[in-house]
């Protein structure tokens, strides 16, 4: 069993293009996220999965680069290429605009997925602390079942209160979903074969497809939801905590 670390990373963005090899304190922001998730001890390898030339060049200074197709539809199918799993492997899909990411929770992920072998995948949430998080669409929520495998993922608020506001002081009942996957080997390649199910086009969520063919999903619970870098502000907002690390 390998343990795979794959980072997507593209040069394509509606609101930042080129955001990978966007400067941060000196550093494009790739190499960020690439030198955070090598802090993970449960790796074997960290790879970074592109198909721009730009962004390859750039990275083979200081990771592993493997060049995809151009046509992937998702960062899911770009990782699954890049990875090459075998079944029992365990493949994390990271962000490649997460320069803040925790390296604890990818262990977490790879420990809950070797320990617990009837999960096919691993995600994380944290608690929503605000009703604008709530009700907001970009915000996907997640609900949980009682072994804290996922039962649904949505964009809009849920669980429904049907009796007036929702009490965001209900411990872990309002949860926002954040983007980083574990997977076996076997299932990525299933996920990444199957048609995309109503539900995923409805929402827009790639999860739901697993969640549609019978993938069970653990779900790990974190308090610190990561800043990702969407925008040029975000950029500047995530200096500025890089540089009260230094």
């Amino acid at each position: 069993m390998r343990v795979i670390g794959v980072i997507p990373s593209r040069w394509g963005s509606t609101r930042f293009p080129g955001k990978s090899l966007h400067p941060l304190c000196g550093k494009p922001l790739v190499q960020w996220v690439v030198e955070a998730v090598k802090q993970a001890r449960s790796l074997d390898e960290v790879l970074v999965a592109t198909d721009d030339a730009r962004i390859a060049e750039a990275v083979r200074r200081f990771a592993k680069v493997v060049m995809t197709r151009a046509d992937h539809p998702s960062g899911t199918d770009r990782v699954a290429e890049a990875a090459r799993a075998n079944d029992d492997d365990i493949v994390i899909n990271i962000q490649g605009d997460e320069p803040l990411i925790d390296p604890g929770l990818v262990d977490e992920l790879v420990a809950r997925m070797k320990s617990e072998p009837g999960w096919a995948m691993a995600t994380a949430a944290c608690p929503i602390r605000t009703l604008r998080d709530l009700e907001a669409r970009t915000v996907v929520k997640v609900v949980l079942a009682q072994d804290g495998g996922a039962l649904y993922f949505s964009r809009l608020p849920i669980p429904c209160r049907r009796d007036g506001d929702a009490d965001l002081s209900s411990g872990g009942l309002y949860l926002r979903h954040l983007g980083i996957y574990a997977y076996r080997g076997a299932f990525l390649r299933r996920l990444v074969n199957e048609p995309p199910c109503a539900l995923e086009k409805t929402e827009c969520l790639e999860q739901l497809r697993a969640l549609y063919i019978g993938g069970r999903i653990a779900v790990i619970q974190t308090e610190d939801q990561g800043v990702g870098v969407d925008t040029p502000e975000d950029a500047c907002a995530v200096e500025a905590i890089l540089r009260t690390r230094k």
